[in-house]
């Protein structure tokens, strides 16, 4: 491993599907995928003080307060019927119209290049209008550093521009 010249080769295609997993699974609210769990509203009641975000006991019941960047079931079907309707020319991505299940409402088999479409064009299309202004603007912001790491041609200067936009961007996340 230490003679080889290129000692950690990471794979951005796998990296923006796990990237995109994450975002769409929590904003769609996707039972079992999402990142916005119990023990994450536990930890928030524990080291924040968001009350709005704190789970709610009530006698034998626990409800979680839908944040402010989870979609509400309305918006989610707008989203999803969105997916059914599009279609692509040729060689550009798959068919994601068929990959959305609307019984489930839910994406299936989807692909590295599919979420690579999908975090480089169709999200910020996707949640414009539904998600609240500061959440839509950090995604977008994701998306274009995927869309530039991407590019065929990057200098020093982009990069470390890239680098410090990056870090403001998931701090921003970390924040919602």
């Amino acid at each position: 491993m230490e003679d080889q010249s290129l000692r950690h080769n990471l794979d951005i295609m796998h990296i923006e599907k796990n990237v995109f997993e994450n975002i769409f699974n929590t904003v769609m609210n996707v039972k079992g995928k999402t990142k916005d769990n119990i023990k994450v509203r536990l930890d928030i009641t524990l080291f924040y003080n968001r009350k709005n975000m704190e789970l709610v006991f009530d006698g034998s019941r626990v409800t979680k307060p839908r944040a402010s960047f989870v979609l509400e079931k309305n918006a989610q079907l707008l989203v999803y019927k969105w997916l059914k309707s599009l279609c692509f020319f040729d060689g550009h991505a798959l068919n994601i119209s068929r990959l959305v299940n609307m019984e489930e409402y839910r994406l299936y088999r989807i692909k590295s290049h599919d979420c690579h479409v999908f975090m480089q064009t169709l999200i910020p299309l996707a949640y414009h209008d539904l998600l609240p202004k500061g959440i839509w603007d950090a995604h977008t912001e994701i998306n274009y550093f995927f869309r530039d790491i991407c590019s065929s041609k990057l200098n020093v200067d982009h990069i470390e521009r890239l680098e410090t936009n990056i870090i403001e961007t998931i701090c921003k996340l970390e924040k919602m």
